[in-house]
């Protein structure tokens, strides 16, 4: 059977709850015309691009599909009915991706960054570098202009 990887976009008021009814309610059509799903990863709700149907955030959810053709058209058609579904595309592969897509590695990527940041610890005071003063303190940089031009023109003579 043809392998095919397919992402669906679903509105931002629904609940991840909803989304995984709709995640099962698709595998279940799947699994009656004969296909099986192999992975099936949860994005997490993301911003988009642009608005779509005045969403400007969406809920992600990738299915990794080895099923016939037939079964395919048929979770479209009902996406398609499905008025939490923003889109969806489906492609067709010729091997699914072994462990994690890229968007759920990207994650654990961004996840690992944030604990190495939490381990340098925050920002210090500015103390380490000496009190600034107040503005008034500190020649203008037009005074310091005069007077290197003053010197620069007894020099010329």
């Amino acid at each position: 059977m043809p392998l095919y990887e397919h992402v669906y976009l679903a509105r931002q008021d629904t609940s991840a709850q909803q989304v995984d009814e709709l995640t099962a309610q698709l595998k279940g059509v799947i699994e009656g015309l004969g296909g099986s799903i192999k992975k099936t990863e949860y994005w997490g709700v993301k911003s988009l691009s642009y608005r779509l149907r005045k969403n400007r955030k969406a809920h992600f959810t990738l299915l990794d599909i080895d099923a016939p053709s037939p079964a395919i058209n048929e979770i479209e058609r009902l996406e398609r009915l499905n008025e939490d579904v923003l889109r969806y595309l489906t492609i067709r592969v010729d091997a699914h991706e072994e462990g994690p897509s890229a968007m759920m590695r990207r994650a654990e990527r961004d996840r690992d960054r944030e604990e190495r940041r939490g381990e340098r610890g925050e920002r210090g005071e500015r103390g380490d570098r000496g009190e600034r003063g107040e503005r008034g303190d500190r020649p203008r940089d037009r005074d310091r202009r005069g007077r290197d031009d003053e010197g620069e023109s007894e020099g010329e003579e």
